[in-house]
Parts: C-alpha cells; sequence; structure tokens
C-alpha cells in the first residue's frame, strides 16, 4: 500500500510543534549553561578571596592567576585579570550561596556586573536582581533602570489601595506606582499646558511606557466617555495585564488640588460602568502633577472609594527665548567638533 503524503495542515502543525520543542530545549539549556557559568564565578572567586585573607595575599596574585589560566585554558574566554576581580567582587557581595543560586545565577554575568558597578547598597542589588529576572530586563534597561533610580521612585506614590483594593491587588498596584515620575526624554517649557505634556508623552510613547513600567498597554489618549448625554475625555488611558483593569492617566501641570480626586472619582465610576469588561477588577486612576503637598493629598483620598494614587513629574525645561541663541546648536558643535579633530590628526 502506497504511503499517502500528510496533508499541508497536519504538516504544518507538526512542523510548529517541534519547532517549539527544539526552541524550548534550546532555551532552557542555555540557562542552565548560564546558571553553571555563574556559579563557577562565584565558586572562583570564593577561593580567590578566601586565599587573599589566610595568605595574606595582593590584588597583584589575581594577574598572575589570571595569566597561569589563560595558558591552562587557552580556547576559554572569561578569565582575564578584570573578569577575575569581578569574580572576586561578586563572591565578596554574595557570600550566601543560596541566594546567588535564587537569584543572581538567573541574570546573564555582565548583568550581574553592571549591578556590582552601579549599585553599592545591597539591598537595592537584590531588587535590582529580581525586577531584571521577573521583567526580562536587557543589559540597556537594567543601566536605564538603574540611571532613573527606580528602587528609590518604585511604590512611592501616595495611594488609597490598601482601602479600596483586595490585598493582593493592592500590594501589587501600590509597587507599579512610582514617584516622581521621570519624563527627561521630553523638554518642555516651564509652563507648558497640560495638552503639551500629553502630547510629547504620546509621540514618546515607547518611552513613556517603559517609564510607566512592565503590563501597561496603551489604549488611546482624550478617550471620549459619554454620561448622561454629557461628553467627557480621558487624558490618558491604558490597561494593566497584570492587574486585569483599566489605568486612567490625568495630567496636571501645575500643584495638585484636592477637587482633582473627586474628578478622578468620576472618571473611574465611568469606565467600570462603561468599558470594564465584567471578567476585569476595577479601574485605578493616576493623577500626575506638577508638585504635591503630602498632607493636601492624604485629606484628599481620606474618604475616596476608588482606587487611586498621585504623584509628581518632572521633565526637561527649554531655555527662555532669550536665551536660546546665545549657545551653539547641535550643528555648530558638531562642526566646531569636526575641525578639533582634524587639527590633532
Amino acid at each position: 500500500m502506497k504511503a499517502q503524503l500528510p496533508t499541508t495542515h497536519s504538516y504544518a502543525v507538526l512542523l510548529t510543534s517541534i519547532n517549539e520543542r527544539i526552541e524550548t530545549a534550546q532555551v532552557r539549556a542555555a540557562v542552565a549553561v548560564n546558571q553553571e557559568l555563574v556559579l563557577l564565578y562565584w565558586g572562583i572567586g570564593k577561593e580567590i578571596l578566601n586565599r587573599q585573607v589566610e595568605e595574606g595575599w595582593g590584588a597583584k596574585v589575581i594577574s598572575h592567576l589570571a595569566a597561569d589560566l589563560g595558558r591552562s585554558f587557552p580556547e576559554m574566554k572569561g578569565l582575564s585579570s578584570r573578569n577575575l576581580k569581578y569574580m572576586r567582587a561578586f563572591a565578596d557581595a554574595w557570600p550566601e550561596e543560596a541566594i546567588v543560586q535564587q537569584a543572581a545565577a538567573q541574570l546573564p554575568w555582565f548583568h550581574n556586573c553592571i549591578i556590582l558597578d552601579k549599585i553599592k547598597d545591597r539591598s537595592e542589588r537584590l531588587w535590582s536582581i529580581q525586577a531584571a529576572v521577573e521583567h526580562g530586563w536587557s543589559r540597556n534597561v537594567l543601566v536605564i533602570q538603574i540611571e532613573a533610580r527606580l528602587y528609590q521612585r518604585q511604590g512611592k506614590a501616595i495611594t488609597n489601595f490598601t482601602k479600596t483594593l483586595p490585598a493582593p491587588q493592592s500590594d501589587l498596584a501600590q509597587q507599579l506606582l512610582k514617584d516622581p515620575y521621570n519624563f527627561d526624554f521630553l523638554t518642555l517649557s516651564k509652563d507648558a499646558s497640560e495638552r503639551e505634556l500629553e502630547t510629547g508623552l504620546v509621540a514618546h510613547i515607547q518611552k513613556f511606557l517603559l517609564e510607566l513600567g512592565t503590563g501597561f498597554a496603551f489604549v488611546g489618549r482624550q478617550v471620549p466617555l459619554e454620561v448622561a448625554g454629557e461628553d467627557y475625555r480621558l487624558d490618558l488611558l491604558f490597561y494593566h495585564l497584570k492587574l486585569r483593569c483599566f489605568v486612567v492617566i490625568d495630567l496636571k501641570a501645575g500643584p495638585f488640588k484636592p477637587e482633582y480626586a473627586g474628578k478622578m472619582n468620576f472618571y473611574l465610576a465611568a469606565v467600570d460602568d462603561t468599558l470594564k469588561h465584567p471578567s476585569d477588577n476595577p479601574a485605578i486612576g493616576l493623577i500626575l502633577c506638577k508638585s504635591k503637598k503630602e498632607l493636601v493629598v492624604e485629606y484628599a483620598l481620606r474618604h475616596t472609594a476608588t482606587p487611586m494614587g498621585i504623584a509628581k513629574f518632572r521633565h526637561l525645561e527649554k531655555l527662555p527665548a532669550q536665551f536660546q541663541g546665545s549657545l551653539p546648536s547641535i550643528e555648530e558643535l558638531e562642526a566646531e567638533l569636526g575641525t578639533a579633530n582634524a587639527s590633532e590628526i
């Protein structure tokens, strides 16, 4: 009996399934290799550290060790004097093997080196490792988040979440909001309007989403709401994939005023009635202001029934018009640098 050729659809399903299995195995293998490498480097660093303490050896032993190891393992990268110093610093930072296995070994080695270089506080180092693992940060994103002082800002917005949301969701929602928000990718005048701020954030939506954090999906700007025959508009509307709820952002170019909380309360009630799916959680509000007085914010939120937070934002400011012409342009600076480089050659 002549064997039948597979149908196009069934063969495609088989091929896709095998491809996925191979890719999953490759990822697991790569993760396992990385974990073994990080644990190897930790073990080498710990041995160097212990011998230096026991024998009283100075830093020069690392250079000798790098040269000898290079001759023993010429095909192995990562045994330079510089990397051995990182191994020693890594073992010094994390003397407990359990922490290395459970946290640091889940990150690539160079992520760990960045954290060693840029962060000195142990708690912040551990938080950064856990955040990078959880969110899958690349090296560039890790550097951005460290330099933007995310650890110091995360979860610092004033909110009423503990009173308006159930415990697991309230804790997660609190950690998602920051204070202040850093919009240094925007250059606006000191008295920029709310519409200018909104336009700038949407124009730089990728950077805005990075600053908001993982899980935010952009729904729209100036989103219309009709209530009792009257039209209202939301400045910015997002949906958070992990919280499973809408997030309404209201932008205020000046200081926080108590009436802003009442307006947000109205918006959240309307979103829950008109946009929320039955399986969604209640919408959350975030009021972003140029400045705020904490006691005023606390009073405004004390008896508010809908979940919301208030935080500040900052952005780069344009020079006043009378000073703009007194500084060289980018083109002039590049031309000047080009002339200087040519004269040096």
